[in-house]
């Protein structure tokens, strides 16, 4: 998996490159959470729950049916998010989608189940250029650790960043555009 860190930055880059008039703040830190909640799986070890279990770590939580229910879940407040309910709903479910499909990038572990509960079977993307994360945070002050970080900014914070930049550049191009159009015939 990518570390934790960077998982917030699919919901990150949308959310900063379609502005606050689309992603709120308060939606953004929804966005942001339910990027990282897929990995509260892990918990999964300490009851015993074995890793390529449908219930273990990479199965159930990282599946696209469980983002959908995370954006059916924060539906109920999209007054509080300020935004409306389709925008709650899509922004947060792609950003718990995004957890398991940036899994699938790296080049570790077993899979992550996508399909479930439709299909148990565990998915790896293609192209596999992410160092899969290790397990504890002490092992980022190692060389392994600093490797997974080196991949990360590569593979998830650069094209993240292009993205976000990306957006926000379309965005002051159409703002641009409309002020340009007012008042003529």
């Amino acid at each position: 998996m990518p570390t934790i860190m960077s998982h917030v930055a699919v919901p990150l880059a949308a959310g900063l490159g379609l502005g606050q008039r689309v992603i709120p703040r308060r939606l953004l830190v929804a966005g942001v959470l339910a990027s990282v909640l897929p990995d509260f799986d892990v918990a999964g070890f300490h009851f015993h729950i074995a890793y390529g279990d449908d219930f273990g770590h990479r199965g159930a939580m990282h599946s696209l049916f469980v983002a959908f229910l995370i954006g059916l879940f924060a539906i109920p407040f999209s007054r509080w998010l300020q935004a409306r309910r389709e925008v709650v709903f899509t922004f947060v479910a792609l950003s718990a989608a995004s957890h398991g499909l940036l899994d699938t990038f790296t080049n570790g572990g077993l899979g992550v189940a996508l399909l479930w509960p439709f299909d148990t079977q565990r998915f790896f993307a293609p192209w596999r250029p992410i160092e899969v994360s290790p397990f504890g945070t002490h092992l980022f002050s190692s060389p392994r650790g600093l490797a997974v970080m080196c991949s990360e900014l590569l593979w998830v914070w650069l094209p993240a960043l292009c993205v976000c930049a990306g957006l926000m550049l379309t965005r002051k191009f159409l703002n641009n555009k409309s002020t340009s159009t007012v008042g003529k015939p």
